[in-house]
């Protein structure tokens, strides 16, 4: 797949890792000599995954919208009565971003509800008829859900490749299984813990968990 322009990082679910595959592949990315900038969707509860991503990478984040309830993005801007994000908002801020590569980093899952009238990570992917990322688990469930993922994404001819969010440190047989069949174009893998890892070793390493040769 092609980084150039607006690129979504989704994922298979929640908690499986976008935040630190979207600052590695910025670290990756910049590695390579290219300007990277971040743009978090939507930022929900005490996490400033925007602040995380500068932290590890060095590149330059921000959240368009922040809501106080640890909860998907259109419940907690209901509850707290901030305005919903609107889509053409976040396509323009994506549009707008002068880097060479803006990473788009969703909430949750792709189907998440992100704003007005229930906008999705698919429906920015196909507003900017960009490629995705998808964040998968690396245990058992994630080929059914990395499956879905995808055929939701193929729906929208939505190019897409495949990151493991985190590669465990003492994997079983289910995870090494899953590498041969996980389904999809495979982009990389990121080992467990890597958010732990010194910036400065986090930026020198990210490379090379990520097949980006073929990337223009």
């Amino acid at each position: 797949m092609t980084f150039e322009g607006p690129v979504l990082v989704t994922g298979t679910d929640t908690g499986v890792g976008k935040t630190v595959t979207t600052a590695a592949l910025a670290a990756a990315l910049m590695r390579q000599g290219r300007g990277v900038e971040v743009i978090k969707i939507a930022q929900t509860g005490d996490d400033d995954d925007a602040a995380e991503i500068t932290r590890l990478s060095g590149a330059p984040a921000r959240a368009l919208a922040a809501y106080p309830d640890p909860l998907a993005p259109f419940a907690a801007a209901r509850r707290s009565g901030l305005p919903l994000l609107k889509l053409r908002e976040a396509a323009d801020a994506a549009l707008a971003a002068k880097a060479e590569v803006v990473l788009l980093e969703g909430a949750g899952g792709l189907l998440v509800q992100l704003g007005e009238n229930g906008w999705t990570a698919r429906d920015l992917a196909a507003e900017l008829q960009c490629p995705a990322v998808v964040v998968a688990r690396a245990g058992l469930g994630t080929l059914n859900h990395t499956a879905l993922t995808l055929e939701a994404l193929a729906r929208d001819d939505i190019e897409a490749a495949v990151v493991v969010g985190a590669w465990p440190l003492d994997p079983g047989l289910a995870e090494y299984e899953n590498l041969t069949d996980l389904p999809g174009q495979r982009l990389g893998w990121i080992p467990e813990n890597a958010a732990a890892l010194a910036p400065e070793v986090f930026r020198l390493t990210a490379s090379e968990w990520f097949d980006l040769e073929s990337t223009t």
